[in-house]
C-alpha cells in the first residue's frame, strides 16, 4: 500500500515538473513576440525634428530671419513675424507650404501688385494673372501657364524668365542667365529686348543671335 502510495506521488511530481518545462517557453515565446510587435510601432511613430532658418520679407509686422522647426509651414513663419500687415496680399504666394533651410519669404503689397500687373498687362504678352518678380521668393507661385505659352512661341520674357528658359537662348549658358536674373534684380525690369546689352557679358554679337527670340 505505501509503495502504491509512494508511486501515486512521484508521478504527481514528474507530471508536475513535465507540465512547467512545457508552459515555460509558450511564455517565453508570447514575450518575444510582444516585442517584435510593439518594437516597429514605436519606431515608427518617432520623427526627426531639424532646424531650419528661415527669411521673411515684406509686408510682415516683424520681418527678419527666423529659427524654425522643420514641420513647419510658411503661415506658422508668418505668425512669428508678428502677423500680416493690412497693405499685404498673400494672393500669390503658397501660405501651406512646407519650410525648407535657407527659405525666402516675401510677403508682398496690393499696391506691389497692382504695379507688377500693369507692368505685365503692358508687354508684348498679356497675361492672365501676375507672375512674382522677385525670383529669390521661394513661395512665389507662377503662373505656369504663361511660361508655357513663353517655350511656345520660342520668344523668352527676360523680365520674368527662370534660369532654366534663359539657357535655352543660343550663346546664354549659366552664368550668363545669373547675370540677367542679378541685373534685373538690381536694376529693375528690362524696358526693351535691347537693354539685355547692358549686362556684363553679353554684347551686340550675342544679341543679334537672340533678338528674335527675347521680349520684355
Amino acid at each position: 500500500m505505501k509503495n502504491k502510495i509512494i508511486i501515486g506521488l512521484l508521478i504527481l511530481v514528474i507530471g508536475g515538473i513535465a507540465f512547467l518545462f512545457n508552459e515555460e517557453p509558450k511564455a517565453s515565446e508570447e514575450v518575444e513576440s510582444l516585442e517584435e510587435v510593439t518594437e516597429p510601432t514605436i519606431k515608427e511613430e518617432t520623427k526627426e525634428i531639424s532646424k531650419y532658418k528661415v527669411d521673411i520679407k515684406g509686408a510682415v509686422n516683424k520681418p527678419g530671419v527666423y529659427e524654425v522647426d522643420s514641420d513647419k509651414r510658411v503661415n506658422d513663419v508668418i505668425a512669428l513675424a508678428g502677423g500680416l500687415k493690412k497693405t499685404a496680399n498673400t494672393n500669390y504666394i503658397n501660405l501651406s507650404a512646407k519650410v525648407t533651410d535657407e527659405m525666402v519669404i516675401w510677403v508682398y503689397t496690393k499696391d506691389e501688385i497692382k504695379e507688377f500687373k500693369l507692368e505685365q498687362s503692358s508687354s508684348k504678352y498679356m497675361i492672365s494673372s501676375c507672375n512674382c518678380p522677385t525670383l529669390d521668393n521661394t513661395t512665389c507661385l507662377n503662373n505656369s501657364k504663361d511660361n508655357t505659352n513663353e517655350k511656345t512661341n520660342g520668344v523668352v520674357n527676360i523680365n520674368t524668365a527662370t534660369l532654366e528658359e534663359l539657357m535655352t537662348l543660343d550663346g546664354i549658358g549659366e552664368s550668363k542667365a545669373k547675370s540677367i536674373i542679378e541685373y534685373r534684380k538690381t536694376n529693375g525690369n528690362f524696358k526693351t529686348p535691347e537693354d539685355i546689352m547692358n549686362v556684363s557679358g553679353i554684347g551686340s554679337s550675342v544679341y543679334e543671335k537672340i533678338k528674335d527670340r527675347v521680349g520684355v
